[in-house]
């Protein structure tokens, strides 16, 4: 069941003293919207993101000076900028407790794949960034940025062999393997961490016998069932689902927005309910109040 959840009565709430920067919506056990507030204020173009084992949530900036800022999702501690984790054009955060480290996305036409290890893990405020190195599918490296924090040579720079990446977007770790999207080439990668193999999981070129399902990707995240559900920037406004055998499928569309984009696919902590958010709405205006949060009911696939 497809519900749109509270958009008018906490449109006001949302709305912080510098008008930038990141908020939370609660729901409570049945779905109901309880409150909304304000997590981070003053900051510029803030993207995907997302969420630590230790209950924070790491909000992007998408330009090229950008932070990754360490926002409290419950409002009570204050949001913290997190510099060693580099300047640049930051879209998607996936945390990967196995190996105590960060994935980053970029989303530049030749932007990289990073790796963020902090010194103690669950404090952010010091740590290593690494660039993925390689030539392509297979096996794979890492090799430590010089400079991520202040810096004349962008970080994408920085490491002769560099993989290069046509817009990095959403980002998803689960069981060793680390999904992310490229909207330039429209794929899924699949990053294996505990075999350092890089792998294409979806590839709208590589489809055969038919139109392809998906395009436009975007934002992802995951379910209990290894299924991925990967959402639309455009094209027919579609969630689809990858699921751990390879089968592609539309999973939900939304109608009327047609100038929109789907963002923020995010599985309640029970997999209950999916959440995601249409971003312009149905006038489809950048940088306008118009945008929608939906809730998806379940079940699904476990």
């Amino acid at each position: 069941m497809l519900r749109r959840r509270g958009r008018l009565d906490l449109r006001q709430q949302l709305r912080g003293p510098a008008g930038r920067g990141a908020s939370a919506v609660r729901f409570d056990a049945g779905g109901r919207v309880t409150s909304a507030y304000r997590v981070l204020s003053g900051t510029t173009l803030n993207c995907a993101g997302g969420a630590t084992p230790w209950g924070a949530w790491l909000s992007c900036e998408e330009h090229d000076w950008g932070l990754v800022y360490e926002t409290d999702p419950r409002g009570v501690k204050a949001a913290r900028p997190r510099p060693a984790m580099g300047r640049f054009k930051h879209e998607a955060a996936a945390c990967d407790p196995d190996r105590k480290a960060v994935y980053l996305t970029e989303d530049q036409p030749d932007g990289c794949f990073y790796r963020f290890t902090p010194k103690t893990w669950g404090d952010l405020a010091d740590g290593t960034l690494d660039v993925m190195v390689g030539t392509g599918t297979g096996p794979v490296g890492w090799q430590r940025v010089p400079n991520p924090q202040l810096w004349v040579t962008p970080t994408r720079a920085q490491v002769s062999g560099a993989m290069r990446f046509d817009g990095g977007e959403g980002c998803y770790y689960a069981g060793g393997v680390c999904y992310f999207t490229t909207k330039g080439d429209n794929r899924v990668w699949a990053y294996d961490a505990e075999e350092g193999r890089l792998d294409i999981a979806y590839d709208d070129d590589l489809v055969t016998g038919g139109e392809a399902p998906l395009h436009g990707v975007d934002n992802l995240t995951g379910a209990a069932s290894g299924d991925l559900y990967v959402a639309e920037d455009g094209d027919d406004m579609e969630i689809n689902v990858i699921t751990p055998d390879g089968v592609v499928a539309p999973f939900l569309q939304v109608l009327g927005h047609d100038e929109s984009e789907i963002t923020g696919p995010a599985f309640s902590p029970d997999g209950r309910r999916l959440y995601f958010s249409s971003q312009r709405g149905e006038s489809g205006f950048v940088g306008g109040t118009d945008g929608f949060t939906f809730e998806v009911a379940g079940p699904f696939r476990r």
